[in-house]
């Protein structure tokens, strides 16, 4: 799912979510259902926009229900692009995903930040 939305294919990465998904970055509101985050995802494939990941290390528990991932998430808004580390767990209901939960540091992302301005201006 996570490939596709850098592949900006929202269609088939929302194709992966369950109607009844919950997006929840820890920290902030949780996203509800299907539309709401399709809605939200589709930000990404936008001009100008744009998402990239690199997976570090992925788990699942034995049935496959719940996969964990530790990653590097980059935001793209035009050249500016933030690296910020993110621990995700993706819990599945019938092989979609049903709820999608990031935890990430907010003095990391804001480090990101800094990191991507100053390379803009080098």
């Amino acid at each position: 799912m996570l490939r596709a939305l850098a592949e900006r294919d929202v269609d088939h990465a929302a194709a992966l979510l369950d109607d009844a998904i919950v997006w929840h970055n820890v920290g902030f509101p949780k996203v509800r259902g299907i539309a709401r985050v399709r809605k939200a995802l589709a930000v990404m494939a936008k001009p100008n926009y744009g998402f990239d990941v690199t997976s570090h290390n992925i788990a699942a528990t034995p049935d496959g229900d719940v996969v964990l991932t530790e990653r590097t998430d980059v935001l793209i808004w035009r050249r500016l692009r933030v690296e910020f580390w993110v621990y995700g767990t993706f819990e599945l209901r019938d092989d979609r995903i049903l709820v999608w939960r990031d935890y990430f540091d907010n003095l990391d992302f804001a480090k990101g930040l800094v990191r991507g301005l100053w390379r803009l201006c080098t």
